[in-house]
């Protein structure tokens, strides 16, 4: 058994990591909070622009714009995959690398080109043989709309340029402070309500269709990105905010067994000076 002042010595350093993670803690709940306001400030825009979107593809029967055709062979894809760039944060990074691992799997003899966002997901594919297009880290969590943008007009230049047939998008969708879910979204082509059916009459355009798509539809994959950004930013810091909670009460726990064990080691030690004690008591007699 180790000695009383080991033990007192791993009983500081405990200590000392519990307040480490709770301070995390108090600071992921503060910035959950923000990036949450930030999310559902960025929702309602993000659902309006989908639903304007396909409802024109739906009533055009979707030969209106070249983002809403499928190509006839899907040879390469493009896959945007969203991470944090640091740790910490449980099982939050592994089960979106996980899904982007078996997204190439599922699409095993096409060509996949990885768009990474996220020093955790750079850091996993490096090491591996797939192709990276392109990669942003150093976020840390702070996004903004032209940080989408840029990462948008990478993926639409590739398809565009035929470099990408299909493109989606990997991440973590933000349910609730402990609940993250493992989105796969697919930006390009754009996927419409009523696929092959022209559901209603179409309108009158001012300006001409082609040119308010050409306008509204860059910014609708752009918000599509953004939206995803911010979705995982949120549930990154639900997820630490778990994650350390949790990492508190385990070093709580640690430090309740450590305490006992050192009160044995020191009744042991007293014990035994005891006995020294008597024992040079009886041998003076």
């Amino acid at each position: 058994m180790a000695s009383a002042r080991d033990i007192k010595r791993k009983i500081n350093s405990v200590q000392n990591t519990q307040k480490i993670t709770k301070a995390m803690k108090m600071v992921s709940a503060a910035k959950m909070r923000r990036a949450i306001e930030a999310m559902m400030s960025a929702r309602p825009y993000a659902e309006l622009i989908t639903g304007f979107i396909k409802d024109i593809a739906g009533r055009s029967g979707g030969d209106v714009h070249c983002y809403f055709k499928a190509r006839p062979e899907v040879k390469s894809i493009g896959l945007i995959l969203v991470t944090s760039d640091r740790g910490l944060c449980g099982a939050f990074n592994s089960n979106v690398i996980k899904a982007a691992a078996n997204f190439c799997a599922a699409h095993q003899g096409k060509d996949i080109k990885l768009y990474l966002v996220g020093k955790r997901a750079f850091d996993f594919f490096k090491k591996r043989s797939v192709t990276i297009a392109d990669k942003w880290t150093g976020f840390g969590g702070k996004y903004r709309y032209d940080d989408a943008a840029l990462i948008g007009s990478m993926a639409v230049k590739a398809f565009n340029e035929e470099e990408v047939d299909e493109v989606y998008v990997i991440y973590n969708e933000f349910k609730s402070t402990s609940s993250q879910i493992v989105r796969e979204k697919k930006i390009l082509p754009v996927a419409m309500e009523n696929e092959g059916a022209q559901a209603y009459p179409d309108f009158e355009y001012e300006p001409d269709r082609d040119r308010l798509l050409d306008e509204l539809l860059p910014q609708f994959i752009n918000t599509s990105v953004y939206q995803s950004m911010l979705e995982s930013a949120a549930g990154e810091h639900g997820a630490r905010m778990v994650a350390m909670d949790n990492a508190t009460r385990n070093a709580g726990e640690m430090i309740k067994k450590l305490v006992l064990n050192y009160n044995k080691a020191r009744q042991g030690a007293i014990t035994k000076e005891l006995l020294d004690i008597v024992n040079g008591a009886e041998a003076l007699k």
